[in-house]
């Protein structure tokens, strides 16, 4: 029976909203990713309310917030922080960086050299960092939502393969349809601006603990077992598609799995179900498949080789 997880997803719905318009499957994946204590990729072009997603977000769950902005010349400890020697003491004290957060928004992620960005690596494995051979825990909602721009590529890096597993989920953030853009001008017209979210008035959560607690619930939910074999089935196709270069791991078991768990919770289920599992399979997926030269030459595409993979699994009854 759940408890917390409706009362906590209708009041940040109900906030959301009066800086968000649409994008609801959008805002329903990264609840899903932060439910299920995981990170996220968020891919859009400029404009399409990425970083204001984020922040409303943050201020909805009285998180603390942070954003860093990738560039070729950031360097890991603009990320994790640096020993400052006090001149006062004569001892060297940390001066924590921007990863000492909750919500950690990195912006433009792709645009920063393998180096830098694997200095979020171990920050998002084990929510801890290192910094001069000392380890330090970070805050327990420690999340990661990262932005990058689909359609530029001069002055970018790729995300590793490895980093790209870390991301519990990637989502795609596309145009708004017209009657929403229609009322998204209309709001700014009106004197909405995002760069004075205070002027909306959000109201945080009331509880302070409620995303633990709403974590604990998708935590305790148990799955069947034919929902289990259903999603063991979908990651094993991926092995041996013949558009697939190389397949999804077993972590990409244990993300469908929780993913389609946390899902489950946000709509009011205490139990996940097949449904759940397709709905999350393409954020889950995505990134975590690489397709052959050949076919990415013919027009192939993760997610249409997703759909099809989940077009040949039979759906547990």
């Amino acid at each position: 029976m759940l408890t917390y997880t409706p009362v906590t997803v209708a009041h940040i719905l109900n906030e959301i909203r009066k800086t968000i318009v649409g994008q609801d499957h959008v805002i329903e994946q990264i609840l899903v990713a932060l439910f299920a204590e995981g990170h996220a990729l968020i891919e859009g072009v400029p404009g399409t309310a990425k970083t204001l997603t984020v922040k409303t977000l943050a201020e909805i769950l009285g998180a603390g917030f942070s954003r860093i902005q990738f560039t070729p010349d950031l360097m890991p400890s603009d990320i994790t922080g640096t020993n400052v020697f006090n001149m006062q003491t004569s001892q060297f004290a940390l001066r924590q960086g921007p990863i000492f957060t909750d919500i950690l928004l990195a912006d433009e992620i792709n645009r920063t050299p393998p180096k830098t960005q694997a200095a979020l690596l171990e920050a998002m494995e084990e929510r801890q960092t290192t910094i001069d051979g000392e380890s330090y825990r970070l805050s327990p909602m420690f999340t990661v939502l990262a932005t990058e721009n689909p359609i530029e590529y001069e002055g970018t890096y790729p995300l590793p393969e490895a980093q790209l597993d870390r991301f519990l989920l990637k989502i795609l953030i596309d145009y708004p349809d017209q009657a929403e853009e229609e009322q998204i001008v209309a709001r700014w017209d009106a004197g909405f601006d995002s760069h004075h979210l205070e002027r909306e008035h959000l109201q945080p959560l009331p509880e302070g603990d409620a995303i633990a607690r709403c974590r604990m619930e998708v935590k305790q939910m148990r799955m069947e077992a034919g929902v289990q074999k259903y999603i063991v089935e979908i990651i094993r196709k991926t092995r041996n598609h013949p558009t697939i270069l190389y397949g999804a791991s077993p972590r990409a078991s244990v993300a469908l799995l929780l993913s389609s768990k946390a899902l489950a919770a946000i709509r009011g289920r205490d139990f996940p179900t097949p449904d759940d599992v397709r709905d999350v399979a393409l954020p889950v997926l995505r990134h975590r498949l690489a397709l052959r030269a050949e076919a990415e030459l013919e027009g192939a595409t993760a997610d249409a080789v997703i759909l099809d993979i989940l077009k040949t699994v039979e759906i547990p009854r």
